[in-house]
């Protein structure tokens, strides 16, 4: 019998899980860090202050 297929496609799985568990954080905190200046901004045009 021959693995290799299997073997290739489980090691294949295995690095994109391992770079997704890299990535999803840091676009999470992407994610975060432009919402939270979008609020600031949003609150800034509110009380009238102008802010870039």
């Amino acid at each position: 019998m021959n693995y290799q297929g299997y073997v290739i496609a489980a090691y294949a799985i295995f690095v994109l899980a391992i770079l997704w568990d890299w990535l999803a954080p840091k676009l999470q905190i992407s994610r975060a860090r432009r919402e939270a200046k979008l609020r600031l901004r949003r609150d800034a045009a509110r009380k009238g202050e102008v802010r870039s």
